[in-house]
This record gives C-alpha cells, structure tokens and sequence, in this order.
C-alpha cells in the first residue's frame, strides 16, 4: 500500500477547480484513455494572467489530486511564471509522491505545457479527435505514447538516473518493455556516459594529444587570427606556446583553460593541465 500524504489525499476527496472553461484561452492534454490516464486542462488568461483554470481527467487518485493542486498553483500566476512550473514543482506542493505515481505529476506538467503551446492561437479548438493524429515528436514508448523529449525532461528535472525512475515518472518501459534499451540510451547520452576507455600508454597519449591540437584546437583559434604549438609533454602536464593574435593577447588564460585544457581534458584525460611556455 503507497504512502500518501494527507495533501494528495486532501486534493484526491475534495478536487478543487473540476469542469470546463467553455470560452479557454489554452487547451492542453495529455496521456491518453488508451493507457489509462488522461488529463485535459483548460486556462482562462488575460492580461498575460492565468486568472481561471479546469482540469477534467481520467486516471488514479494521485492524477485527481495532482491536476487539483497544479490549478491552485497557477490561478494568479503571469504567463511566464507558469512556464516555470516543472512536474517537481506539482509533487512537491503535494508534499511527495510514491515513486510509482510520480507520472502523475508529470501528466499535469504535460498538459500545462501542451496549453501554453496553444496559447494564443486563432484557430484553437477543442477536438478530442485532433489528439488521435499521429504526434510528431520521437515516440520511444509505443506502449503509453511517450515521447524523447517528455523523458528528456524527465531526467533533467528530476536528475533520473535509471531505466526504473524513468518508467515511475513517465511510465514509458512498463508495459511490454522493448524500449528500455533505448530508455537506457537516452540517460547515457544525457550524462555522456561512454564505455570505458582503454588504457592508453605514455606514447598513445602523446599522439592522442598531439592529433587534437592539430585537428580540433589549432584550427578553431586560427579562426581569430591565433593558433597553437605543442612544446612539451611531462605526464599530464602538456606545454604549449601560442602564437598569432593569441599570443601575449590579454585573454590568454581564459584561451587555455576554458578552451584548450577544457577540450583536451574531455578528449584524452580529465587530470591534464595546460600550461604557456615561452
């Protein structure tokens, strides 16, 4: 049994803000019934103010009470100070959810960003059916319909880690499962994972060095009238000499570390040091 708190269950036996707008401004939906759950919000804004807001949903519990409070947050709010809402945000004026409803908030932050696309828009309508046609954005999870960017988002909002925190906050990879390799890719490109470089000796290291000055350093400063030279390799410890309009420039420190040492550290190894030599 989940451990809810006495907010959700607050929200979940006296929703707040239930129904339609009929004249909205910005419709926004998201989820879908085939899946489960499905939220559809309606705002009321003027003068760039969320001055009225409905939710009408289909879903558990946690969805009722996270599409109730997410109207309380927003009723009062500027425009741009809703943009600012993350599904975190919903859970955590909830005061938590179990990590297997954290969908949920994640539904409201959907469709609130849904509204906020339709914002503004003349031709707006309000067409169940307009929600069947086929969605543009990569769809990783066939399953629940869920898209690359909804999991993009995910991680970077939460700082989701694993395949299982990916499937409790967007439910993508919890039904048949065939999209967890890709759920997995899609982490290990968010925190550039790579597997494990091979040891390199002291004379791999040399020419690894020496190729990315070569090919990807000295090119970018010849660009600005600058370029590079590798004087001397001492363990991680690489010497260089600038020269054009970089040499004795007064950003040349800021050239070395924030670029040299920082490509190189990120190419060859994390413990290199850059220095000027004359």
């Amino acid at each position: 049994m989940w451990d809810y708190s006495e907010t959700v269950m607050d929200h979940y036996r006296n929703p707040r803000n239930v129904g339609k707008i009929d004249d909205a401004d910005a419709i926004g939906i998201a989820g879908s019934l085939s899946c489960g759950d499905q939220l559809k919000i309606y705002l009321k804004i003027k003068d760039g103010i969320v001055t009225d807001a409905k939710f009408q949903t289909f879903g558990c519990g946690s969805a009722v009470a996270s599409s109730s409070i997410l109207t309380e947050m927003i009723i009062g709010k500027t425009v741009d100070e809703v943009k600012k809402i993350t599904n975190k945000d919903i859970a955590d004026k909830l005061g938590g959810l179990p990590p297997e409803k954290m969908h949920c908030s994640v539904m409201g932050y959907e469709a609130l960003e849904d509204a906020l696309k339709n914002y503004g828009h003349d031709d707006m309508v309000d067409l169940d059916d307009l929600r069947e046609e086929p969605v543009k954005e990569k769809i990783v999870c066939t399953c629940f319909n869920v898209t690359e960017n909804l999991i993009w988002d995910a991680i970077k909002q939460n700082g989701l880690k694993t395949v299982e925190e990916i499937t409790n906050y967007t439910k993508a990879g919890g039904a048949c499962g065939k999209c967890k390799a890709l759920i997995q890719d899609i982490i290990d490109t968010y925190y550039h994972k790579e597997e494990k470089p091979v040891q390199m000796t002291a004379a791999q290291k040399i020419i690894r060095i020496n190729n990315i000055i070569e090919k990807t350093i000295s090119p970018e400063l010849q660009k600005d009238g600058g370029d590079i030279t590798l004087v001397d390799i001492e363990g991680n410890k690489v010497m260089v000499k600038l020269r054009g309009k970089c040499s004795g420039c007064k950003n040349s420190i800021h050239t070395l570390k924030s670029f040299v040492e920082t490509t190189l550290k990120d190419t060859v190894d994390k413990n290199i040091e850059v220095v000027e030599v004359e």
